[in-house]
């Protein structure tokens, strides 16, 4: 179960690294373009949290993934924050359906990991 929330973790941060790069490129856009084009782009609501969650979502799913093997429940914990995060920021849709389901399963599965950790 170890290996399979490492993998799912590494591999949902990759692709939420993606949707982060996508989504703070937007909003950076919209900021550098400005009003000059109206009713064509619009800036997001939290601009802030966009940009906070676009870097730090995807950091926690790769570290969480990272240790997965050696420290399970702190990595299922990275991992399922990191779902929630994305979620909370990007909301449930065609490209982040993805990230979330493999953050938030990786996460469950660090977490049912049966053997304690090493010490």
């Amino acid at each position: 179960m170890r290996n399979s929330a490492l993998v799912l973790g590494i591999i949902g941060g990759i692709i939420g690294m993606l949707v982060g790069f996508f989504s703070y490129g937007y909003t950076e856009f919209v900021d550098w373009i400005g009003d000059e084009v109206p009713d064509v782009l619009e800036q997001v609501d939290n601009v802030g949290l966009i940009r906070f969650m676009s870097l730090f979502s995807p950091l926690l799913a790769i570290a969480g993934g990272a240790m997965a093997r050696s420290r399970a429940m702190i990595a299922g914990g990275l991992m399922l924050v990191s779902a929630a995060g994305m979620y909370y920021a990007f909301g449930f849709g065609v490209f982040t359906m993805f990230p979330i389901a493999m953050c938030g399963l990786g996460g469950v599965l660090a977490l049912a990991a049966m053997q304690p950790d090493e010490h």
